[in-house]
């Protein structure tokens, strides 16, 4: 506590009965906090009015340096009245030494304020009151006994004088001298607020280093249950000397002061703005905690017992006071809070480390009966959250970059696909993978509002990434087919794992999702088409007659089939089943587009031909695993019309034509009439047979797309010369 200020009007001596002892460096730190040891200042044996005037004012400017503001009150209040009548007395009294030596207060009776309160209070009594009277037989002043911390010694001794000087006053034995009473009075009023500050004092070195004696806890509660008693409730007549002087309040109000004075000092040391760093707010907040824990530990541990006697709510007014305090440090930390990082420390801190049940270290602390407030004020936690959840959806989306320039580093490195598990493998599944759980469990660690809130944000920065990434990588030419296979296997992941893990949130991913897989394997296929389409120019040509053209656009299919072995099964098997389907048309296609025609030999050679190549075309996709079985059909059909040597069986393999593959069209019928000479007639016939095998075709399943079977209706066969000469 701040000492008060020292008199200077003249020389201090110590008095011939009470020479000045030398303080150990123990006892001069504890009773600078509190109130010192009596010293009797003589002028000549009297004391003046300027005296007591200096005095009076260190009264007033040490209430005001030892206490914060609330403490006036209690000066106030007890002295109110006492102010204004000793403002009259020594405005008006006489100025000589013998009147200045009457007029101090105090010296009625003999009590000897503590240093630091009435230094160079005089204690001649001025209603001749004999020495017996102003010390009790011990030989110990007041002063005395609140500076050696016999409390309760020292409110007895106040209570007596208290209670002669009312008896005094009911018998008017003051009705010539007002003023006498008035100093009288406030001699005790002082001592009280002595006592007062003393109990304060007492209170803040509870949990200083070297804590309190626990007697002297002990008796600091007697003294606070006796003056309850004492003063109970305030007095009829308003006398202000019997008003109840509140000491367990003001024990109350010192508990909180000491609990906020510790929480302050925590980080006090450090250098400016170092604690609100992300790694020195972690620190302080430790630190804090630490400070915390070992004061309601020792609480529990040593003075809650020595209060327990008096039945003091020890336990609950530290908790509280604590819990005020921490409260009012985490707002002044709140306010400085900036980044994602120190936000995130600061949520965590308040609701999984100070609202941990083990947050005192032991389950034998008990909790108040009713429920403390929140930390943090419930519009701060709001902003907290809201500040954290901004922060944390720029630095997603940052993350979502990074991976992005990742994946495309790798590309540009020609780095090959792992194959993880069988399949191709690219760390960007398990990166975002990893993102989202990680950002989602740290938000749930904090509240369930949070975490739904991260979830939202992952999701919508997720689904702007997908067309961002399936952009760059359409756009590249870096991308070779184990590339593409990973991106399609990390799509198919993500589709499926993040609906299963976290239903209700990703289900508008979906479809972005579906997208760019789709994409992807179409950029697949027309890596193979570009390599084999050339392959097919040599069909049904003369040439084709007599080489092995299949072989090598075979060996191109079943090359590329070996990287969709290490693909997701259902994109793996969709894209077999398209490169089948591919295949299929692309042949019926140059064969219904011929560059040369066959006639006689060389038409039934070309038939033999065809069924053999749809043999091979069959049993190689068979063997790569292709479940499109229905394509089988095709190339046989068109063989057989074309080698048939029975025109009547014509019509019969058109109807098993039709029958397989609904999607046929007219002009797709038209040519391949035109690959036989059968005349006018017949094929007339045979068109208006196939017209109406269309028609109920068409009225009994629709289209072939209808059913996921397109072949014909992708095939282009342009108006030839030939065509019109068949059909006229």
């Amino acid at each position: 506590m701040p000492s008060p200020q020292t008199v200077t009007s003249g020389p201090e001596l110590h008095s011939p009965k009470q020479p000045a002892e030398p303080q150990t460096p123990v006892q001069g730190t504890r009773r600078a906090s509190s109130v010192d040891a009596p010293s009797t200042h003589h002028e000549d044996g009297r004391l003046g009015l300027n005296t007591f005037r200096r005095a009076f004012s260190r009264v007033s400017q040490g209430a005001s340096g030892q206490a914060p503001e609330e403490d006036w009150g209690l000066l106030r209040s007890s002295s109110r009245f006492l102010f204004r009548s000793l403002r009259r007395a020594l405005n008006d009294g006489p100025t000589t030494d013998q009147s200045q030596a009457t007029a101090v207060p105090g010296a009625a009776h003999g009590l000897d304020m503590p240093s630091r309160v009435m230094d160079g209070v005089s204690q001649r009594s001025s209603t001749g009151m004999g020495p017996e009277e102003l010390e009790p037989k011990a030989g110990k002043s007041v002063a005395d006994l609140i500076a050696q911390r016999q409390l309760l010694a020292a409110f007895e001794q106040l209570r007596h004088l208290e209670t002669r000087l009312v008896a005094e006053k009911a018998s008017r034995t003051f009705e010539q001298d007002p003023t006498g009473f008035a100093r009288r009075a406030m001699d005790v009023c002082l001592h009280y607020d002595g006592l007062a500050a003393e109990i304060g004092a007492v209170v803040r070195e509870t949990l200083g280093p070297d804590g309190v004696d626990a007697a002297v806890l002990a008796e600091l509660a007697r003294v606070v249950r006796a003056e309850e008693e004492a003063h109970p409730a305030p007095p009829a007549d308003g006398d202000f000397l019997l008003t109840p002087r509140r000491w367990r309040q003001h024990w109350e109000d010192a508990v909180r002061r000491s609990a906020r004075e510790r929480v302050q000092l925590v980080g006090a040391g450090e250098a400016p703005g170092a604690a609100e760093g992300a790694s020195g707010l972690p620190g302080l907040l430790d630190e804090l905690g630490g400070l915390v824990r070992r004061d309601l530990q020792r609480v529990q541990r040593e003075v809650q017992p020595a209060y327990a006697a008096a039945g003091f709510p020890v336990w609950e007014a530290y908790l509280r006071a604590f819990h005020a305090a921490v409260a009012q440090r985490l707002q002044e930390l709140a306010r400085d809070a900036r980044g994602c990082e120190q936000l995130y420390v600061l949520l965590h801190w308040v609701a999984n480390v100070y609202g941990s049940p083990d947050f005192l270290g032991t389950s034998d602390l008990a909790l108040p009966a009713e429920p403390l407030p929140p930390l943090l004020a419930p519009e701060v936690w709001a902003r907290l959250e809201s500040d954290y959840a901004s922060s944390l959806e720029t630095k997603i989306t940052s993350c979502f970059d990074g991976i992005l320039q990742l994946e495309q580093s790798r590309w540009a490195a020609s780095e090959a696909s792992d194959v993880l598990q069988g399949r191709y493998h690219t760390p960007l599944s398990i990166d975002v993978h990893m993102l989202v759980a990680q950002q989602v469990k740290v938000s749930g660690t904090i509240s369930a509002e949070l975490e739904a809130t991260t979830l939202r944000i992952c999701a919508r920065a997720l689904g702007l990434f997908v067309p961002r990434f399936e952009k760059v990588c359409l756009e590249s030419e870096l991308l070779s087919e184990p590339h593409l296979g990973a991106n399609i296997n990390a799509c198919e992941e993500l589709r499926t794992s993040l609906l299963a893990r976290f239903p209700g949130t990703f289900e508008e991913l979906e479809k972005p999702l579906m997208v760019a897989t789709c994409n992807f394997q179409k950029r697949l296929l027309q890596g193979l088409q570009r390599d084999v389409q050339p392959l097919f120019k040599v069909l049904c040509t003369r040439a084709w007659l007599t080489q092995d053209v299949l072989l090598p656009l075979m060996d191109k299919v079943v090359a590329f089939a070996l990287h969709l072995e290490h693909v997701a099964p259902p994109w793996a098997q969709e894209t077999l089943q398209e490169v089948h389907r591919y295949v299929i048309r692309e042949y019926l296609a140059q064969v219904l587009r011929p560059r040369d025609r066959f006639r006689g030999i060389e038409r039934m050679t070309a038939s033999q031909k065809m069924g053999l190549e749809a043999q091979a075309i069959g049993d190689t996709f068979q063997g790569l695993g292709s479940e499109a079985t229905w394509l089988g059909q095709a190339i046989p059909c068109v063989a057989d019309i074309l080698g048939e040597t029975d025109k009547d069986n014509i019509q019969r393999h058109l109807e098993t034509l039709i029958g397989s593959y609904p999607d046929i069209r007219q002009d797709h019928v038209l040519a391949i009439l035109a690959l036989r000479r059968l005349g006018r007639r017949r094929n007339q016939r045979l068109l208006q047979h196939a017209q109406n095998l269309l028609r109920v075709a068409a009225k009994a399943g629709g289209s072939g797309a209808a059913v996921g079977r397109v072949l014909f209706e992708e095939i282009e066969v342009p108006t030839s010369v030939d065509l019109l000469i068949t059909w006229i």
